[in-house]
């Protein structure tokens, strides 16, 4: 596992082996990474980035790498939240992020409380957890972290379907790769 393009391109990041971590694959983080882009690497400069269920961190990482502004990182597991910050620190990167040790919906409510407002939410709940994608949609659709026009991104299996709109967060693409699928938010303005 790589970070794929930006001030870090190439260079290695860590996974926990013999844990329940499905990192997003190197492929399918380009392929996100790209349609986020559009062919302008400079599209996610000074941006503000929600990364829920975590694990690794390579897809905040690469939104840093990239030159997102700020990542906030939520996992639960201690392993793997401790496994983000060395992440982090291999690759020198010494601040524009914060970890919590924390549940996906109180880490939502403790930044919310703080006053973060969110230009992207990338969430990818252990599959086996399918519940937690309705909860953490509903959850941001309610919050007032997300900026008009943030867009939130949920990565699923390819036979789970997550659901179309959530309040003022509507589906408006889906992509496919593999056994894995993209599914992309866009929250309306006045949502």
């Amino acid at each position: 596992m790589r970070v794929i393009a930006g001030q870090y391109r190439s260079r290695p990041l860590r996974s926990l082996r013999g844990m329940d971590i499905r990192p997003t694959s190197d492929r399918l983080r380009e392929t996100l990474f790209n349609v986020l882009c559009a062919g302008n690497p400079d599209a996610l400069a000074g941006t503000t980035w929600l990364d829920l269920y975590a694990g690794t961190g390579a897809v905040g990482i690469e939104a840093l790498s990239r030159g997102a502004r700020m990542v906030h990182f939520a996992e639960v597991s201690k392993e793997a939240a401790e496994l983000i910050g060395e992440n982090l620190k291999s690759l020198g990167i010494a601040g524009g992020f914060q970890i919590a040790k924390a549940q996906a919906g109180r880490a939502l409510r403790q930044w919310e409380a703080a006053g973060v407002l969110a230009d992207f939410v990338f969430l990818d709940p252990p599959y086996c957890l399918r519940d937690e994608y309705s909860k953490t949609l509903v959850s941001l659709s309610e919050s007032t972290l997300l900026r008009d026009g943030a867009m939130v991104i949920a990565e699923h299996e390819k036979k789970f379907d997550p659901g179309d709109a959530f309040g003022p967060l509507a589906r408006y693409r889906k992509l496919v790769q593999g056994d894995a699928s993209l599914s992309f938010y866009q929250l309306h303005a006045g949502g």
